[in-house]
């Protein structure tokens, strides 16, 4: 049990300074480890939310003490993203996320090269009036039921709309612990016994991490992180896309 444990506290810990960093990535690094081992979509994405609840706090917390945030952002996030979050989970016990993957993969490839082409042609993101904040946040917290799509549809969005690379980050990362906690609460029946290791793992390794993420943040030159941020969008773009015709092959 525990050299399973240690693993997972690996995972965690990697997967959650790459998502306080630049915004994304911790759950669905944590989903694919435990659907490619075995473990129901629904089970998974349940462990992994109660886990994240705590991470996501701590995330949040230290970009807040670091001046990454900023609270208006955050609260146009939250609401949104909790009814995206509590509809999706809802959508999860009936339909699988596998369905809409390749829709949200083919989203986020294109908005990472045109944050990408942005940023090498030397143009600013200029920032224009984020009536559609509302509309992000729900979005996000509907595909995070599915395991893990918060930061990877709101982060991008927000840069790409102008919003500085470390306010998006900040900001995302304060509204996550709402999101998180809303549809763990949601999923929390769903967890077996058998999953405690992974739980307990993720959440050991999320939270050293999440302090160290929100530094690196901090210091970490803008158009790196926008350069980071477009880069790793362009990843989980390109794996949501083709993760159903992986799955078919075995791989």
């Amino acid at each position: 049990m525990w050299q399973e444990v240690i693993i997972f506290v690996a995972v965690g810990f990697t997967a959650q300074l790459v998502d306080g960093a630049i915004g994304m990535a911790y759950k669905i690094i944590a989903l694919s480890l435990l659907t490619t081992s075995g473990m129901c979509p629904l089970v998974a994405s349940a462990g992994i939310h109660v886990a994240a609840t705590f991470t996501t706090a701590a995330s949040g917390l230290a970009h807040w003490r670091l001046g990454n945030l900023d609270p208006i952002l955050v609260r146009r996030l939250i609401l949104p993203g909790m009814i995206g979050g509590i509809l999706g989970a809802l959508a999860l016990t009936i339909i699988s996320g596998a369905a809409i993957r390749p829709l949200v993969g083919l989203y986020l490839a294109a908005l990472g090269v045109f944050i990408l082409s942005k940023t090498f042609n030397g143009l600013k993101l200029t920032r224009k009036a984020l009536r559609s904040v509302e509309p992000i946040g729900f979005a996000g917290g509907l595909f995070d039921s599915f395991g893990g799509g918060w930061g990877a549809i709101v982060t991008p969005t927000l840069i790409g709309a102008g919003v500085p690379s470390r306010t998006a980050i900040g900001s995302v990362n304060g509204a996550e612990f709402f999101v998180t906690a809303t549809i763990a609460a949601m999923l929390v029946p769903a967890i077996e016994v058998t999953m405690m290791p992974a739980v307990i793992g993720l959440l050991a390794g999320g939270l050293v991490a999440a302090p160290l993420a929100a530094l690196a943040t901090r210091y970490i030159p803008g158009r790196a992180l926008t350069t980071a941020v477009g880069c790793v969008v362009i990843v989980l773009g390109v794996y949501n896309l083709f993760q159903p015709l992986l799955e078919r092959l075995g791989l």
